[in-house]
């Protein structure tokens, strides 16, 4: 079976500075990009599309871009604050992308299989790929990663994550929680999005008709953001389909904070140590 892999990759971290997703963190300079793609492709995904800005177009590529064109059908599209349904007009003032949902909705023209979403500057291990082309090759609907949350914390500062109520394996709501510290009093093993979703391409005309209901309500708000989980979490109650959680041990690495920078590189060289990232320069 056919499917693909959607990188949200329009963010500059405000909290590390600069384009992070340009990043080297392995032995030889690779990125994080470059290790989710290598995964995505060995799990079987056979085309990567990056959503990203038209002004970082040429860094982008240039960093990374053309070395992954050469090992996946590879595809560009732009995310962009003027990218609005016709009757809406960009209101003075905004400076924020329009959020993740938005993201998404702009691979539309190019994603015709069923797909996954991952943010370009996270780690999310190599078995969960494999997990999510599963589900996706052999069931139609959605999934969803599900990590605990003690694997994704930051020792240098509070992350947000997307905590979630599961009932026997399907996700059943998911709550936005901001300014976690890393010995929050949260049950570590409680269950974290970290925007790994598998969906199908119908997730396109909800979204649609789920934007435009967001800008008549937000689009003068120069602060507010069309999230893709709180769609799901919509679409989910609406539409009464489900979400299945593929839960996972891996270890997530991010860099939230300059400070998580050494921590990530030793961690993924001690995985290239072990033999697990051979040949990812092939």
């Amino acid at each position: 079976m056919n499917a693909d892999l959607v990188v949200m990759a329009a963010g500059m971290g405000s909290r590390y500075g600069g384009l992070k997703q340009a990043a080297p963190m392995g032995p030889d300079g690779e990125m994080i990009i470059d290790y989710s793609v290598f995964d995505a492709k060995k799990a079987g995904f056979s085309k990567a599309v990056f959503v990203i800005r038209k002004d970082i177009e040429s860094d982008f590529r240039e960093a990374c871009g053309k070395r992954i064109e050469k090992i996946i059908d590879t595809y560009y599209v732009f995310q962009e604050k003027d990218n609005l349904p016709d009757k809406f007009k960009l209101p003075e003032g905004r400076v924020k992308p329009w959020g993740t949902g938005h993201a998404v909705l702009c691979a539309e023209k190019v994603v015709k299989n069923p797909f996954l979403v991952i943010n370009a500057d996270d780690f999310y291990g190599q078995t969960v790929y494999k997990k999510m082309f599963e589900y996706l090759s052999e069931n139609n609907g959605m999934c969803m990663a599900g990590y605990k949350l003690g694997n994704t914390l930051s020792s240098n500062g509070t992350v947000s994550r997307g905590i979630c109520t599961v009932e026997n394996g399907f996700l059943r709501e998911i709550h936005e929680y901001t300014d976690i510290p890393y010995d929050t009093d949260i049950p570590h093993d409680t269950i974290v999005s970290m925007n790994m979703w598998g969906l199908d391409t119908g997730i396109f005309d909800y979204l649609k008709n789920k934007f435009e209901i967001f800008l008549q309500d937000n689009i003068n708000d120069p602060k507010k953001e069309f999230f893709l989980p709180e769609v799901i979490n919509s679409r989910i109650i609406e539409k009464n389909l489900t979400v299945r959680v593929l839960e996972t041990d891996e270890q997530w690495y991010g860099v939230t904070y300059p400070e998580d920078t050494e921590s990530v590189k030793n961690s993924i060289n001690n995985l290239v140590q072990k033999g697990i990232y051979k040949g990812i320069k092939e």
